[in-house]
């Protein structure tokens, strides 16, 4: 405990001193804009943007060229509007998407295939399916994969291996894929109706998380729900978030499911934070150019609670448009984002640059610390995935219409930058875990006893200063990072088996309502200073 401490004092007077954190510019120009991202499990991020605004700064290799007749910009097209980054390498490959992709979603199934849902015009019913074969993969397309259009949905990976597809522009419903048995149509949501403020709506890319009995938890505007898709019924209607505020798209503010702990006992609680946004009436002003401050404010709630209500905390700064990371050590980072205005072509102002840190285990009014700032504005359309060694891949903005680098306020950006947050701070190595085993991309099943070896080269270790946290690498778009999850599966047992090196015994999970099946990125967690990551999957 006295070393926990000591590291989160270092970690605080770092804050203090300078704000903490470092940023680092990967590439000055990787051609595509990183609308929507994702991590897989070789370490290598997929990146896309749409395919309807004219060519991109990247050409497609070996003078390949896309030829899509309804395509409403370019119908022979030799630009790729993805792409596939190297993490080890910082190096890239463009790849091809045949339909435009605009505004989707995503995730990665159990066996860490990239399944992608949905776009606009030809390819909003479509599926695209991206497989990390060891020597280069590409897209393929699905056509008509969709019972209806999606654009502007949310997806998440489901305990059976699918993914659950909610709503879109138009689309109060949602469906699965892929499709069994009689599950093959749409299924209505009436809350998706009762939470669309007409002409804004306020209810696109909905927060969507899997609850540990495996109902879902939907929030929609300001308004939430807990939802048996499996009967598609309600099973319990949340208070709405005090003030009234919306907090979806466009009125974008971002959310997550707290860090699950306590995975043994008999009950298990689960917390879910939403963040920023915009007041009601705001996406009206800014189509008018006036621009009305972000909300500076999170709603917490425990969620498994009987009578829940949400607890309001107050940010640094307000924040629409922001992005929320889960950390290997349990801590939220909030990146990207503006001050003044919401989501929409040009419709933000004051970019906010300093990342937010939230210690969600830290006594309230504690929680936040301001961060060190990048230089680049990250405004619509940005966006930041977790990566293996702990660092935070940011990318993106472009709230213009087509690719614009002169003569508006926010050029469209096409920079790549990491963020290593305070615990990767060089003064913290020897406080740094190594892992030693298992080696990555090691399989485990579901209630499986396992033993974590790492080497440690300073300060002891017990089992209060270490713990074994699991993460599974979301879908990220739109300030939203989807089937985004963060489980605590060990750290009570812990055993010296050498001058520098420990052996710590963790139970993997023994439901799949818990943690579906599929790829985690692993950490040893000492101090809050976290280890890098190995892969394990969940099979």
């Amino acid at each position: 405990m006295i070393l926990q401490i000591l590291v989160l004092t270092l970690l605080s007077s770092s804050t203090a001193d300078d704000g903490g954190g470092q940023w680092q510019l990967l590439q000055n120009d990787i051609g595509v804009l990183p609308m929507h991202m994702q991590l897989l499990h070789n370490d290598r991020v997929v990146i896309y943007d749409r395919t309807d605004f004219g060519t991109s700064n990247l050409s497609l290799p070996d003078g390949k060229c896309r030829m899509d007749p309804n395509d409403t910009a370019l119908q022979v097209d030799c630009t790729a509007h993805s792409l596939e980054y190297d993490v080890a390498s910082n190096s890239f490959r463009p790849l091809m998407v045949q339909t435009d992709v605009w505004c989707s979603a995503g995730a990665a199934m159990s066996d860490g295939t990239l399944v992608q849902t949905g776009g606009f015009n030809d390819g909003d019913r479509r599926v695209r399916i991206f497989k990390p074969y060891p020597n280069g993969s590409d897209w393929e397309e699905i056509p008509f994969a969709l019972s209806v259009r999606r654009w502007y949905p949310t997806n998440h990976i489901l305990p059976d291996g699918r993914q659950i597809v909610i709503g879109g522009r138009r689309q109060f419903n949602y469906e699965f894929f892929p499709k069994t048995g009689g599950a093959s149509k749409a299924y209505s949501l009436p809350f998706l109706v009762e939470t669309n403020d007409r002409l804004i709506e306020n209810n696109l890319y909905p927060f969507v998380f899997l609850n540990i009995d495996g109902s879902l938890f939907i929030f929609a505007n300001n308004r939430s729900i807990l939802f048996d898709y499996t009967r598609n019924k309600v099973l319990k209607t949340f208070p709405a978030i005090p003030g009234g505020d919306p907090r979806c798209y466009p009125s974008t503010g971002s959310a997550v499911l707290l860090p699950l702990r306590n995975l043994q006992a008999a009950t298990i609680g689960a917390e879910v934070l939403v963040c920023g946004g915009a007041p009601k009436g705001s996406f009206n002003e800014a189509q008018n150019r006036t621009f009305v401050k972000a909300l500076n404010t999170c709603a917490r709630t425990t969620i498994t609670d009987p009578k829940p209500e949400w607890v309001i905390e107050t940010m640094p700064v307000g924040r629409v448009m922001g992005d929320m990371i889960l950390l290997p050590n349990g801590d939220v980072l909030i990146i990207n984002g503006a001050g003044l205005g919401t989501a929409g072509w040009d419709n933000a102002r004051d970019p906010v640059l300093n990342p937010v840190v939230y210690r969600p285990s830290d006594p309230p009014g504690l929680r936040f610390r301001l961060l060190n700032p990048s230089t680049i504005p990250r405004l619509y359309h940005s966006t930041a995935v977790l990566l293996g060694d702990g660092r935070i891949l940011v990318g993106g903005s472009n709230p213009n219409v087509y690719y614009n680098f002169t003569g508006v306020p926010f050029p469209t950006e096409l920079r790549l930058e990491a963020f290593s947050p305070p615990y990767l701070d060089p003064k913290f190595e020897n406080l740094r875990p190594i892992i030693l085993s298992p080696s990555s991309q090691t399989k485990v099943r579901h209630a499986q006893q396992l033993v974590v070896r790492f080497k440690l080269t300073g300060g002891g270790v017990t089992s209060d200063t270490v713990e074994v946290t699991m993460v599974a690498p979301p879908f990220n778009t739109h300030s939203f990072s989807m089937s985004q999850r963060l489980l605590v599966i060990g750290g009570e047992n812990v055993t010296k088996v050498g001058n520098t090196t420990w052996d710590i015994h963790v139970s993997i999970p023994g439901s799949g309502n818990i943690a579906p099946s599929g790829y985690y990125l692993l950490f040893v967690v000492h101090g809050k200073i976290p280890s890098k990551g190995i892969w394990i999957q969940i099979a």
